[in-house]
């Protein structure tokens, strides 16, 4: 016998499948991933509290449930047949919500980091965000044209108007007891008394009696944090680390460094190391020729300073390392410094007075912020700076493997010198990471991190200078995995390098090593892990934390 459907069943279950199969594209659509990115992006911003970005714990709390959908409507998302690039952007909002998660259960900088709470910024940083958690309502001075024009009087007053109320929040918010965030916590608020005393002498300020107002308004209340800050001082005793498991979590998840605590003591020992042996090697084999002579007047430094940007842009060029664009030396040009007297040298002006190439190579680091402003990334996920500083591996560790990388292509032929301050650089970068992973794992105060990192760089040359050493250690216990990034991302990219050149040799294709800088450069500023995985098309070395 023949059983028929009635035709309104039949149209049900084709509307049905039809309804399913619009679900299942809908699911599987990189612009599904695009809308998501926005709207995790719009969530990612706090409410406001009375004027300020909220940061109670009520409001946390109370967001979670929003959170989790948002990380579910992205692990729904199918991805196994997109090609690797779209792979890549949804690992990095995946890396961004872990951040949100991880910041919310265990680093709470609101609550722990009295840092956290500085608002006025005067000058750009080297990588794409500020370096370390901040908050969501800062005041980039160097984004501002003086004297100011109407719209960005209006715009200065409303961010300056923000701190009187934020650092009343943050005496609500900073109950941590964590004994080193908050005491050296205390100078980078004190700083921003001498940010805003800097801002009321700027160009045309004075005039303004509004913003003059807003301005003193805002100091006052940063010396009213900074005397409570320092009242609670003495009840703070305990300890400022994450501990061992969640900074390997931390790394691995959110960063994207597939590497362990462990693994991370291990191979800034080894870095350590080679970097004192190689030195040492240089010494010997240089042992016959003249030393290096410090700039001893601003117009020798400055004359020294113009002809190192020369050499290494020249040398960029003509050696096909990478394609130098237009804007590379205005770029580097903004950032040649200028004379320090011996006694005020720290370490990286130490090397510069040198010569300034070594440490120029590292300046890397604005080539890629041009790049970002000249030539945006298409991806809107890659575009702007990834949050919770993300982008360490890639921009750290590869402006601190082009040191030793330019060193090897032949940048210093002309004065093998200045080879041995590429490995006191590297050198002091393993000490100063392997101080914060001890640190980190509460095994260190950070005066103990500290001392690793100045008793083991080369020459003493961190020991000239106090401000340097604590600003760095400070940042690192603030951002974990930061400190050790420098030599990490360096063993990463070292990696994507040697992968990158092993598949071209299997392939039969000639290696061309400006290839690898373009292609690299191309991809953005996104964990050196994933830009392997975009240059390679394997992910073998990170299957153990992305599966």
């Amino acid at each position: 016998m023949t059983f028929k459907r009635p035709l309104s069943v039949l149209l049900y279950f084709l509307f049905s499948f039809q309804w399913g199969m619009g679900q299942i594209e809908s699911n599987t659509s990189y612009e599904t991933l695009e809308a998501l990115y926005k709207e995790w992006r719009a969530f990612e911003e706090p409410p406001k509290y009375q004027g300020a970005p909220d940061y109670r714990t009520i409001t946390f709390d109370n967001r979670q449930a929003a959170f989790k959908v948002l990380q579910t409507k992205l692990k729904d998302i199918s991805i196994i047949h997109w090609p690797v690039s779209e792979q890549v952007d949804w690992h990095i909002l995946l890396a961004e919500m872990n951040g949100y998660d991880f910041n919310y259960r265990i680093l709470r900088p609101w609550h722990r980091d009295p840092a956290f709470y500085k608002t006025v910024r005067m000058s750009r940083s080297d990588v794409p965000a500020h370096e370390g958690p901040t908050h969501h309502a800062l005041l980039e001075v160097w984004q501002y044209n003086f004297p100011l024009d109407q719209k960005s009087k209006e715009k200065m007053m409303k961010e300056l108007q923000v701190i009187p109320v934020l650092n009343e929040q943050a005496k609500l918010n900073l109950t941590g007891n964590a004994k080193d965030l908050w005491i050296t916590g205390i100078r980078d608020i004190r700083e921003q008394i001498n940010n805003l005393e800097a801002l009321q002498n700027m160009l045309g300020i004075a005039k303004d009696k509004a913003l003059s107002k807003a301005i003193t308004k805002a100091k006052e209340a940063t010396i009213n944090l900074v005397k409570w800050l320092e009242e609670q001082a003495s009840s703070k005793t305990g300890p400022s680390g994450i501990g061992k498991e969640n900074y390997t979590w931390y790394q691995q998840n959110v960063h994207l460094v597939p590497l362990t605590w462990e693994d991370e003591v291990l191979l800034l020992k080894r870095e350590l190391a080679r970097a004192w042996t190689a030195l040492k090697l240089e010494e010997h084999r240089n042992r016959n020729l003249p030393k290096l002579v410090a700039a001893d007047s601003p117009e020798v430094y400055q004359e020294l300073a113009a002809a190192s940007a020369e050499s290494l842009l020249k040398f960029l060029e003509q050696e096909d390392i990478v394609t130098v664009k237009e804007y590379f030396k205005p770029a580097l040009a903004e950032h040649y410094g200028a004379f320090v007297p011996e006694e005020k040298r720290n370490f990286f002006w130490i090397t510069a007075h040198y010569d300034p190439r070594p440490l120029f190579s590292h300046f890397y680091h604005w080539f890629e912020l041009a790049r970002m402003d000249e030539e945006p990334n298409p991806s809107i996920i890659r575009k702007n700076p990834l949050r919770y500083n993300i982008f360490d591996s890639r921009n750290e560790g590869l402006a601190t493997a082009v040191e030793e990388m330019f060193l090897q292509a032949g940048l210093y032929e002309n004065n093998p010198r200045v080879r041995e301050i590429v490995y006191i650089m590297i050198a002091q970068r393993a000490a100063r990471g392997l101080g914060s992973l001890y640190a980190h794992a509460n095994e260190m105060t950070m005066e103990e991190a500290g001392k690793i990192h100045s008793d083991y760089t080369p020459r003493g040359w961190m020991k000239t200078e106090k401000e340097l050493l604590i600003f760095e250690q400070h940042l690192y216990l603030r951002q974990p995995g930061y400190g050790t990034s420098y030599i990490t991302g360096k063993y990463l990219v070292e990696q994507a390098l040697a992968e990158y050149t092993r598949l071209s040799e299997k392939k039969g294709q000639p290696f061309q090593l400006k290839s690898f800088f373009d292609k690299l450069n191309g991809i953005g500023n996104i964990p050196i892990t994933l830009g392997q995985w975009e240059l390679t098309g394997s992910r073998d070395h990170l299957n153990s934390i992305l599966d």
